[in-house]
């Protein structure tokens, strides 16, 4: 079934082990069963998979207590390797992370549905998965609410995120053969991500530019990402296309295209160019022309279905607010 701007309501963890109460709620004993999905898979791996709910890290410290049994035998290394049709159990204790994953009604704005997957365009503001700070009201918790078969998937579904202020388009699967699929798809780079973003100070040179420099996390600012040597620092190759859609005065209205997908790529690969965007002031930004967010739309997304092989492309309209700011600055932007 397909919908086109359908609006639907839908229906890092710091876990201390020694730290308890008397009065927290008793143990959970949860059965545990392989499958072929896990086959080969080191046991935190395989636990991370089975249980969503909780980071692997806190699943390692679980192991390492003895809370953890495989084939009716303590468990007591990470590294350990499960096969499929394996069984066992686990000692589980409420947590704020595991606490998280629970059902919240909320709105939204579902593009396209079937069901194999969900095209969500999300608003900028509502983070996407559950973590310090953002324990609920998250898009995680909304799809569960939406569809409460997502429960039995990894992360309810989600195969990238958008920061929290960043807007626009996101795939979400249904089924666990179509979440593996879409990861493989991602990171096979078979799945087209362009934004649009407005950014400080009139574009010079070539309207075409590609990025193709190494991030990594700030080494003199752990709460932020940059671009980093690998010879120095630990980072990852990042690629983005940038192309310049409309110049101004103030500032440019660009399109970004991903080649890679890592963290705050668009907003380090700008500010490492001296176009930091508007209102990003983790990388440089300012408030301007209204907008408070960083000015940054996921506004295209491409694919082919992992079932029926269709090739899928969807488009979002700005949102308001970066509309809004393209008119105050003299720029406009056709969506064709």
């Amino acid at each position: 079934m397909k919908n086109s701007g359908l609006i639907i309501s839908s229906g890092h963890d710091s876990e201390d082990l020694e730290d308890r109460a008397d009065t927290e709620p008793e143990l959970e004993l949860r059965p545990l069963v392989f499958g072929p999905a896990q086959h080969g898979l080191r046991l935190d791996q395989a636990l991370v998979e089975l249980v969503p709910e909780f980071s692997r890290s806190y699943l390692q410290q679980l192991i390492q207590r003895g809370a953890v049994t495989l084939q009716r035998a303590l468990a007591c290394k990470a590294s350990t390797r499960v096969k499929a049709a394996d069984h066992g159990c686990i000692e589980l204790r409420p947590t704020p992370q595991s606490q998280a994953f629970k059902p919240e009604p909320m709105m939204l704005d579902v593009v396209y549905q079937d069901e194999h997957l969900l095209i969500i365009n999300k608003s900028a503001g509502l983070v996407v998965h559950p973590a310090p700070g953002n324990w609920s009201g998250t898009l995680l918790n909304g799809l569960l609410a939406f569809d409460p078969k997502a429960v039995n998937l990894p992360r309810a579904g989600i195969v990238h995120r958008l920061d929290k202020d960043t807007s626009g388009l996101m795939v979400v699967a249904r089924s666990r053969p179509v979440m593996d699929a879409l990861i493989r798809a991602i990171a096979a780079r078979e799945v087209g991500r362009q934004y649009l973003a407005l950014a400080h100070h009139p574009w010079v040179g070539s309207a075409r530019r590609q990025v193709d420099q190494p991030i990594g996390r700030d080494p003199r600012n752990r709460l932020r990402m940059a671009v980093v040597d690998l010879g120095k620092n630990a980072g990852k190759l990042a690629r983005t296309d940038i192309e310049l859609l409309q110049n101004g005065d103030l500032g440019c209205l660009v399109r970004c295209t991903l080649h890679t997908g890592r963290t705050h790529q668009i907003r380090v690969h700008m500010a490492a160019i001296g176009h930091s965007l508007v209102a990003d002031e983790l990388y440089g930004g300012a408030a301007a022309a209204g907008m408070q967010r960083q000015a940054l739309h996921a506004f295209r997304l491409s694919l082919t279905h992992p079932v029926t092989q269709e090739q899928m492309v969807f488009c979002s309209e700005l949102p308001h607010d970066l509309s809004s700011a393209l008119s105050q600055w003299g720029l406009s932007y056709n969506s064709r």
